[in-house]
């Protein structure tokens, strides 16, 4: 059978490739081949790292040929990357192993005649390791930010200037920690206390989360998917930013309730939860098989007032009876999640350009679901001021038949910017994703 670096070098060859979700693409990998469970950490921490560190692991390479990298062959430059990540970040790998392992790699990628230049690169790289500085220094210090962060200097000038250097200074430092996990109790079939115990009979470590009544923190979990709390419904996976999402939306029993952008669930299973089982909430999505994604979860979960159907946000068509509440969690760069998704920082500028229009099209669409005195909230993953505060600003600016609906933060929740009290910026230096929210009121 192939060692787990083969099918790391799959996966990350089909993210570079094909422009592939990180977590799908791994997670399809993984489950199509047997590893043992340290063969699967070991996987995952070596998938992601090259993943996340891809600039500061390029600076260090491109000097070592006289041929620039993006003339090698997308293995052997694969390759050499996953040798250089074991050299630098992973202790437990001896030095010499991740030079051999990195060689038989092209040699089972069937680039067999680059395996001296690999061997070569990757022995000429261990010889500076303990005399050149690393992360080496760029030209300018934005490109020296660029390379130790292994984050596009283009990204962080525009958040410097987006948000300040202090905040942007620390937003950098959380790209290279691992996100928590967090997870959203089932109320209709447990209580948070229950399964806390349950959880930790399984050998998790759980902690409940003070400032959200039903959140639990985890470590160590291992494959939640095959967990048999998961499997009976008793918890759904959910970051503390989406939960926070659903706590401002405020959701009663007995409403109904529209998720125009709901795959793959998660804040629709919340609203419902919140719900007590009662009521409908309408969960709408662009493509079926992300319709099915939500229904799945919804049966899991014993979900009975979910009805999940495909629509286009952008473009509607059947009009819907207007609704007490609507969440329009639009599409966006995700910029806030990029310690989930690394891949999603090497994007380019201009691929982001565009989404602040598709948004506000889409927030002003959902706003005709509204009923009098009902609540619309806005909401995405990323931070950009673009698709954030601009575009809620617009939208009260151009529909005076709304108004700004205050959010009231629980108690350990802070603001980081000053922003209107209607608008919240979270940021992934503290316990959440990045994430913005805002909510709105249709006057009676």
């Amino acid at each position: 059978m192939k060692p787990a670096r083969f099918f790391v070098l799959q996966a990350l060859l089909k993210v570079e490739e094909d422009a592939g979700y990180s977590n799908i693409v791994l997670d399809q990998t993984l489950s199509s081949h047997p590893l043992s469970p340290q063969d699967r950490r070991f996987a995952a921490a070596l998938f992601y790292g090259v993943l996340e560190r891809l600039l500061t692991l390029d600076a260090v390479l491109a000097p070592l040929s006289q041929k620039p990298l993006s003339k090698w062959d997308a293995p052997v430059r694969m390759a050499c990357r996953m040798g250089a990540y074991q050299i630098y970040y992973m202790d437990s790998v001896p030095d010499a192993a991740a030079v051999n392992e990195s060689v038989k790699l092209v040699r089972m990628a069937g680039k067999s005649r680059a395996a001296g230049f690999v061997n070569g690169v990757l022995r000429n790289l261990l010889r500076q390791k303990d005399s050149a500085p690393f992360p080496p220094a760029g030209k300018t210090a934005l490109q020296t930010k660029a390379i130790r962060y292994s984050c596009p200097g283009w990204l962080i000038a525009f958040w410097e200037k987006a948000y300040g250097a202090d905040v942007t200074g620390a937003l950098l430092e959380s790209l290279s920690c691992r996100p928590p996990v967090y997870v959203r109790v089932n109320t209709l079939r447990t209580t948070r206390e229950a399964l806390l115990q349950t959880l930790r009979e399984q050998g998790m470590e759980a902690q409940p989360v003070s400032f959200l009544p039903n959140a639990i923190a985890l470590q160590h979990t291992g494959a939640i998917a095959e967990n048999r709390a998961f499997q009976q419904g008793l918890f759904h996976v959910q970051d503390l930013s989406s939960q926070l999402c659903c706590f401002f939306l405020g959701a009663k029993p007995h409403e109904r309730i529209y998720d125009v952008c709901a795959a793959p669930g998660g804040k629709t299973f919340t609203i419902a939860q919140a719900m007590q089982g009662t009521g409908e909430v309408a969960a709408f999505d662009l493509y079926p098989g992300k319709v099915r994604l939500i229904q799945q979860g919804a049966q899991r979960l014993g979900l009975l007032n979910v009805h999940a159907a495909q629509r286009d946000a952008a473009s509607p068509g059947e009009a819907l009876p207007p609704a007490d509440r609507v969440l329009c969690d639009a599409p966006c760069s995700g910029l806030g999640i990029l310690r989930r998704k690394p891949e999603i920082r090497y994007k380019s500028k201009e691929s982001i350009d565009s989404l602040p229009d598709l948004q506000y099209g889409i927030l002003c669409k959902s706003a005709s679901l509204v009923r009098p005195g009902g609540v619309l909230l806005y909401s995405t993953c990323t931070l950009n001021p673009a698709e954030n505060g601009k575009n809620a600003a617009r939208f009260l600016e151009e529909h005076p038949a709304f108004c700004a609906l205050p959010l009231s933060l629980p108690q350990g929740v802070e603001r980081v910017l000053d922003e209107p009290e209607n608008q919240l910026t979270l940021f992934p230096q503290g316990q959440t994703d990045g994430f913005f929210i805002s909510t709105f009121q249709r006057k009676d």
